[in-house]
């Protein structure tokens, strides 16, 4: 259920809306440059107590993104030596892209990620 007492503030960049724009960019970026998804992380970690309320729910979402994602790429890696780990790779990879589209689509409507605290969507 969206939780609709955060709303912004009219000027999302004001609110801190462009550097969360960029974390999700960088996550994108980090499937092909895995390195470039640590450089969103910190930026997340740094930004998210100085957004507006609205702003750091998505801060919340992709801090969680990040760790469950990194929790996911090692479970796949590690069951590569079985066949089933390819799959799991490519669900884990659809599962990161579903997250960051999906969060860009909020930010991009100024709105608050109504379920920050999901591990799916």
């Amino acid at each position: 259920m969206p939780n609709t007492d955060i709303q912004p503030s009219g000027n999302a960049d004001a609110d801190g809306a462009a550097n969360a724009r960029i974390v999700y960019i960088l996550y994108l970026c980090g499937i092909v440059l895995w390195p470039v998804a640590v450089v969103g992380v910190v930026m997340s970690y740094v930004n998210r107590n100085e957004a507006a309320e609205w702003v750091a729910s998505h801060y919340r979402f992709q801090i969680r993104s990040f760790w469950i994602g990194l929790l996911f790429g090692t479970v796949c890696v590690a069951t590569v030596i079985f066949v089933v780990g390819y799959f799991l790779l490519f669900v884990a990879l659809v599962w990161w892209i579903v997250r960051c589209v999906k969060g860009l689509k909020y930010l991009a409507n100024s709105e608050p990620h109504p379920n920050a605290a999901t591990w799916l969507w």
